[in-house]
Order: C-alpha cells, then structure tokens, then sequence
C-alpha cells in the first residue's frame, strides 16, 4: 500500500509538494537516493536491485519528480513483463509518458511533478487515463485518487480507508509547509508536515498507519522502507529522505541511509 500526498497551491512560492511512501517487502534489496543511471545522469532516486529502476526520481536541474504506485488490474504474462520501474524515471527525464507498450506494464499510478503541473497517469490493464491534479490536497493510494477504486470487505482496502480517514484530514489541517532549497534543516523546511510525514505517532501495526509494519508470514515482513519529501519552485527542488527499519538490515546503504535518520538527497 504505497501513498502519495500531493499538495498544489499555485499562489505559494513552493507551488507544489509531494510526500511519497513506499511499501514493499523489507527483505527487497535497494540502494539509497544518488544518480544511479548514467544513461539519464542528472536524476537522483532510490534504486531497486532486483529491477534497476526506482519509485520514485527527481530532476533537480529540469525542477521536476515523479514516483509510481501499484494499481489494479490484469497483469500481463511474466514472460513480457516490464518493470514500472522505468515509469519515474522516463517522466522525471522527459516530463512526460510518451509512447510506451503499455500492455506489458503491470497496472499502475503514475504520478509526475513540476511546479507550473502536476499530472497523474492510472493504467489498469485495459485503459490509460491521464489527469491533472489542480489546486488542493490530493491523497493517492494503491487503490485510486483518493481511493475511488476501494472495495468494501477487503482487508487491504480497510487498511487504505483508514489511512485515508485518519491521515487526510491531519494533511490537510496542518500549516502547509514552503520548502526552500536554503532551508537548513528538515524540520524548519517541513514544520507541521513533519511528524506526519513520520507517522503522526500511530503504531506501525495500526490500521490507519501511514508507515506500516507487517508479518505477513513466518518471515515475511512487509511495510513501510522509505519516505521522501520533495518541493518544487521557481527556485528549485529540494529533496529529503529517510529510511525506515527493515531495510537497512538488507541493503547497505551506508552511514548516511540507514534507518531512522533524515538525509538531504538533494
């Protein structure tokens, strides 16, 4: 259950800002934010081991970012399979799609970020819809834009129906923040968004926890293993990160991305 939180004010000097989440299983090797790919060497994002891609980039010389979530649908054979991993990092790049064979993707929501737009791409299996997200708070879950997509009954959907009641409103009601590139640190750049951002003090195993932390089996553990912070202005893009337990076990991600600590990736 990756989410994003995407807020979109035209008249602030920070027009646009984005918490991304990721979920997956903690044992899934990955390397902390850097430029990975020297193919497109101006990027900087986490980079999965398995697949080489990322879910989330960001351009800090074009001033844009985009980050991937799982959606619903039927997924194409294994055999043909594409990695969405390669989405972020053709929309940080290129600041669009563009063509694609769109089949051999998993279904997905694509989410891509710059100060003047932000736009939001759902490929279900079937059909490509593409939106812009206008002024406001938008929450996007694995489910849909604030979770159109929920299905009643299901276990992981009650999860993204309490995460979405419980933490939507605190977005929401919390100063929002305008993070500079000066800013010196991560609390004075994010204020209120922070602890939020951090878990708002819910329990990882809570329901409605944003950055969950789960057994799924003898072995298995799956949550939450990044957060990452990224505003985008006129001025620039800045770009926190942190990681979170579980990972760290995994992947050595050195002294400055191990767990718990706020690093500056750009």
């Amino acid at each position: 259950m990756c989410t994003a939180i995407v807020s979109v004010d035209p008249s602030s000097p920070v027009p646009v800002i984005l918490v991304g989440v990721r979920d997956e299983f903690t044992a899934r090797s990955w390397d902390p934010p850097a430029r990975h790919w020297p193919d497109r060497p101006r990027l900087v994002g986490g980079r999965d081991r398995r697949a080489g891609g990322t879910w989330l980039a960001a351009d800090p010389v074009a001033v844009r970012a985009a980050t991937v979530l799982n959606a619903r649908g039927p997924m194409p054979p294994e055999e043909t399979r594409l990695s969405r991993g390669e989405l972020p990092l053709r929309v940080a790049a290129d600041g669009k799609l563009g063509r694609i064979d769109l089949p051999r993707f998993d279904p997905f929501l694509l989410i891509g970020a710059e100060p003047g737009t932000v736009r939001l791409w759902h490929w279900n299996g079937a059909e490509l819809a593409e939106r812009e997200l206008g002024p406001g708070l938008h929450m996007v879950l694995n489910s849909g834009l604030e979770g159109e997509g929920q299905r009643a009954g299901e276990t992981e959907d009650m999860h993204m129906i309490a995460r979405l009641g419980h933490f939507r409103p605190l977005f929401a009601a919390a100063a929002r923040p305008e993070p500079r590139p000066d800013a010196r640190t991560v609390q004075e750049a994010w204020g209120e968004w922070l602890p939020l951002a951090e878990g708002g003090g819910l329990a990882r195993t809570d329901p409605a926890s944003l950055l969950p932390l789960v057994e799924i089996e003898e072995g298995r553990v799956w949550g939450t293993t990044s957060v990452s912070l990224i505003a985008l202005s006129a001025d620039g893009l800045r770009y926190d990160f942190r990681a979170l337990g579980g990972a760290g076990d995994e992947v050595d991600q050195g002294d400055e991305g191990r767990a718990g600590g706020w690093i500056r990736a750009v």
